[in-house]
This record gives C-alpha cells, sequence and structure tokens, in this order.
C-alpha cells in the first residue's frame, strides 16, 4: 500500500517555541488515519503545513510522492481536500449556493453534480434553508461537502466531530466511512474523542510535544490491546508457577496481578492454586482501550 502523504523530519518554529519537532508520518492509500495527541501537541499545525497555509522551518513533506518544495505540489494538492479547525461557509447562503460558490473558486465548469455533492453528505433536502440555521452537524457536513469540491481523494479533517451531540456524531462517522469505503476517499483525521475514532481509523499516528511517538494500523494495535483475563492472586509468583505447567501465556503486573492471553479453564486454574495455598481474589475479562493505550503511550489525561 502506497502512501498518499509521508512527513519527513519535519518542524516548525515560532521564534523560540517548537511548534513540531522533527515530525514524521505516513499515511497510507486507502486509508483512514487517526491523528491523536494532547491540546498543543502539533496536530494543527501539522495540517496547516500540508494544506499548505504555512511553511515548515526544516524538513518536509510529499503528497502523492511530490516534495512539497517542487512546483508539481500545486497539482498535487488539488487532489486533497480539508476542513481545518471550523468549516469556512458562508452562513448567509443555503447549503447549494455555498458549493456554486467554490465551484466558481475553483474555475469548474459545470454546477450539473452538485445536488449528487449534497445528497452524498446528507444535505440533500436543506432547500432555501440558510447555513445559519443549520445545527452544528449540518455545518460540519457542509465543510465536508465544499472540501469535496473538485473531486480529491484526500480528505483532512481537524476535529469534524467536537462538540457534536451524539446524532452528529453518528452521522460524521456514518459519512466519513462511506467516502472511505464507497469512494476510496483516503482520510485523515485528527479527534480527541478517542472511543469514536476507534470506530473509523485503520491506522494511527500518536503525537505529543511536536514529536510523533509512535504509528501503528489498527490491526496491529488490536493484537497490542488483545483481550485477556485479569486475575487477582494472593501470591502471583505461585500463580506464574501454575500457568508455567499449564503451558499458557501470561504478563504478571505485580504481587498480586497478571493477565492470562488464553482461554482457560477457570475451575481446574482455582484448584491447581488452591493446592499450593494461593487464593483467587477475582477474575474477569479485560480489554484495552484506545483511551488507555494512548495514555500509556504519553501519559497524561485523555483530553487533548
Amino acid at each position: 500500500m502506497s502512501d498518499v502523504l509521508t512527513v519527513e523530519a519535519m518542524s516548525k518554529h515560532y521564534g523560540h517555541f517548537r511548534a513540531l519537532n522533527e515530525c514524521t508520518m505516513h499515511v497510507p492509500k486507502g486509508s483512514i488515519y487517526g491523528f491523536i495527541g494532547k491540546n498543543g501537541a502539533g496536530k494543527t499545525t501539522l495540517i496547516r503545513l500540508i494544506c499548505g497555509l504555512q511553511s515548515p522551518t526544516c524538513g518536509g513533506y510529499s503528497l502523492y510522492g511530490v516534495q512539497h518544495t517542487k512546483k508539481e505540489i500545486a497539482k498535487s494538492r488539488r487532489r486533497m481536500g480539508a476542513v481545518v479547525e471550523t468549516p469556512s461557509i458562508y452562513l448567509d447562503m443555503t447549503a447549494e449556493e455555498n458549493l456554486k460558490e467554490q465551484y466558481r473558486i475553483l474555475g469548474l465548469p459545470s454546477f450539473r453534480d452538485i445536488p449528487k455533492r449534497l445528497e452524498m453528505v446528507g444535505l440533500g433536502d436543506t432547500g432555501r434553508k440558510k447555513a445559519k440555521n443549520f445545527s452544528l452537524g449540518m455545518k460540519q457536513r457542509l465543510g465536508i461537502a465544499i472540501a469535496l469540491c473538485g473531486d480529491p481523494d484526500f480528505l483532512v479533517l481537524d476535529e469534524p466531530i467536537n462538540g457534536l451531540d451524539p446524532q452528529g456524531i453518528i452521522e460524521m462517522r456514518e459519512l466519513i466511512l462511506k467516502l472511505n469505503r464507497e469512494y476510496q476517499i483516503t482520510v485523515l483525521i485528527s479527534s480527541h474523542i478517542l472511543g469514536e475514532l476507534s470506530r473509523l481509523a485503520t491506522h494511527y499516528g500518536f503525537i505529543d510535544h511536536g514529536h510523533m511517538v509512535k504509528e501503528i494500523s489498527a490491526k496491529d494495535l488490536e493484537l497490542s490491546c488483545r483481550k485477556c483475563m485479569r486475575i487477582e492472586v494472593s501470591d502471583s509468583r505461585i500463580l506464574s508457577c501454575v500457568l508455567d505447567k499449564m503451558n499458557l501465556e501470561y504478563k504478571i503486573f505485580s504481587d498480586t496481578q497478571a493477565d492470562i492471553f488464553a482461554e482457560i479453564s477457570v475451575s481446574k486454574l482455582v484448584l491447581a492454586l488452591a493446592e499450593k495455598d494461593c487464593e483467587v481474589l477475582s477474575l474477569r475479562e479485560h480489554d484495552e482501550s484506545l483511551e488507555s493505550y494512548y495514555v500509556n503511550l504519553i501519559g497524561g489525561g485523555k483530553d487533548e
């Protein structure tokens, strides 16, 4: 799978402040790439750079294999649509009028496919309703419709579900999945709602203090966060001996806790431990979430 976007040791300095610090990134073609980091970690700075709104201090990036310093980057960037921070819409215009204005800006010859574009994002029945009377979710979807003018195959979304109510979040999730699966659009999405990202992303990038800490596919993340049985006993040393004899994979966390990565016969395990005078205090299924993986990787709270 080739990369739509490759960021190579890119830095951005504002005076003595380093918003990005030799950051790297690889967004595979056809992926939904979840971009995760705390507030101020550098997510929006990187997005603004790859959109051409600012220039890097050093390092750089390539879109579809074209380096950002080449003249051809303008052509590559036309294959990209973006909604950065807030949707750029005209509040006193209807959804259709907003798209017509964007078509004029891009120099597109015909408005013929505008109704199809509005249907694509679920705004086909808004009629003469002005954008200022739209819900936040509708405004976000209109922003995406505008970003899709020109038929890009790479879409960059900066916090698209921030502030949405539960129904708006569901609609945005379904739209992003639809664009990716039905229209083969690669999506880079930053979000602080990690539980929602876990329902969308095929790949993840974790950024902290302007530096990419880790990139991982959803498949590999699932293996890292695999289900297990978390057991608490009176003595984990005895537990370790018993599990070794049963040829079970496990990980000891403390003098009393461990995770067992296998299907187990609870009754056999409890009896085997009882014979060694080791008491089972608790036993439950455990499945590490994206949120807990992020906290363990980066540290600190879940809010970005």
